[in-house]
């Protein structure tokens, strides 16, 4: 298990390979479909967001607001990445990521994408909404809400050894494509 905390440096992130399991901590924000849609085509982020050297998870989160005005996450797991798949090249290369969090994988532009600026793409469990929630330690804030609606906001999250497993490195390795042509094999034995 490997400790990935902010910054999450180009050196750090080319450090992983694929199948290495990390426990991140630090600044994560969330990013859906209408917000990549809107960066994709020439939207700005928001005064005190920065992807530069950041982690963006694929996450529409339950997020409760407390007696005191905070936020809480109750629920936050990822959703399928491959939605992002039209986008998430332009987005990592524009924004400098260095992670995406989400589930099911994504494909060859993205896995170019991360080989030439140093990204990674993080598997997160599905279905585990509840614990991966816990790792949200501070919701510090919320912005392009009235824009999008709170799922498809971007939500900045303070994270404390949140789970994920690199299925996509930035040496062009993909644990899906992998996976995929492993699966196509056996297919073809049993047709």
């Amino acid at each position: 298990m490997t400790k990935l905390s902010f910054p999450f440096t180009e050196e750090k992130i080319r450090a992983l390979k694929v199948g290495d399991e990390v426990l991140i901590s630090g600044v994560v924000f969330t990013g859906r479909d209408a917000v990549h849609k809107y960066l994709h085509e020439g939207g700005k982020l928001p005064p005190g967001v920065n992807f530069r050297d950041g982690i963006l998870y694929h996450c529409g989160p339950v997020v409760m607001k407390q007696d005191d005005g905070s936020w809480k996450a109750t629920a936050a797991g990822p959703t399928t990445s491959i939605r992002e798949e039209p986008y998430q090249a332009h987005i990592i290369k524009e924004f400098g990521l260095r992670g995406v969090i989400g589930k099911g994988g994504m494909g060859d532009k993205t896995l170019a994408a991360c080989k030439e600026s140093g990204c990674v793409y993080l598997h997160a469990v599905g279905g585990a909404a509840q614990v991966l929630a816990d790792c949200i330690k501070k919701v510090r804030n919320v912005y392009l809400m009235d824009k999008f609606g709170a799922p498809e906001a971007i939500w900045e999250f303070e994270v404390a050894d949140f789970p994920a497993v690199v299925t996509m490195d930035a040496h062009g390795n993909s644990l899906h494509k992998e996976v995929f042509a492993k699966s196509q094999a056996e297919l073809a034995k049993r047709l």
